[in-house]
């Protein structure tokens, strides 16, 4: 929903599930079981018109704000799970997510939100990244992903196999490095250095 705060009232409404009985292209085989399309995580880029919604279905759907109105741009598979957390670094549009199935991922979406630019704004957000080189490290793996997309689909541009379910993700500076703050079920907050971003 967005909201006219003024008013307390929503201005736009959008279904994710019936986002996703459009997208269905084959009928469901028996005994399969679908997540439904249910929002778990919404976070805001910082130039405050395109969001991000993570849901139980595992897709990653990015939203541009029109007016009164809001726009899906683009919609991706980013976890074998639901998506738990989405969360924008400060001035770009590289886009952490978290999953149930204990995996973060780190996506540049800036061609394809850049690409479908609607408004004459200036493109401040224009930032390139290089590939990670990560080692394992405490039992976690860092996995570099080759390639910024494949065939017309987006692929994430880092997987960090955490291996518990995340509940909460953050961005943060640490002595001058981009770093990544992850909760999970545990009583610990594990800390992923993002170096390369």
């Amino acid at each position: 929903m967005l909201w006219n705060l003024q008013k307390a009232r929503p201005v736009w409404i959008t279904n994710l599930q019936e986002d996703e009985a459009e997208e269905l292209e084959s009928p469901q085989s028996p005994g399969q079981l679908l997540n439904p399309a249910l929002a778990h995580s919404v976070s805001v880029a910082s130039c405050g018109n395109i969001f991000s919604c993570g849901a139980e279905d595992g897709k990653v759907r990015i939203f541009r704000v029109m007016g009164v109105k809001c726009e899906q741009e683009l919609g991706f598979k980013g976890h074998t799970l639901g998506v738990s957390q989405v969360c924008f670094l400060p001035e770009s549009y590289l886009l952490l997510t978290g999953g149930n199935d204990g995996k973060i991922m780190l996506w540049d979406v800036s061609s394809e939100v850049e690409k479908k630019q609607k408004s004459p704004t200036k493109p401040t957000h224009r930032k390139k990244t290089k590939r990670a080189a990560y080692t394992k490290q405490s039992g976690n793996t860092h996995v570099p992903v080759a390639g910024e997309e494949e065939h017309g689909k987006i692929i994430p541009k880092l997987s960090i196999e955490h291996g518990e379910k995340v509940n909460w993700l953050l961005s943060t500076k640490i002595k001058g490095y981009q770093n990544i703050l992850v909760a999970d079920q545990t009583s610990c907050i594990s800390v992923y250095p993002l170096k390369e971003f």
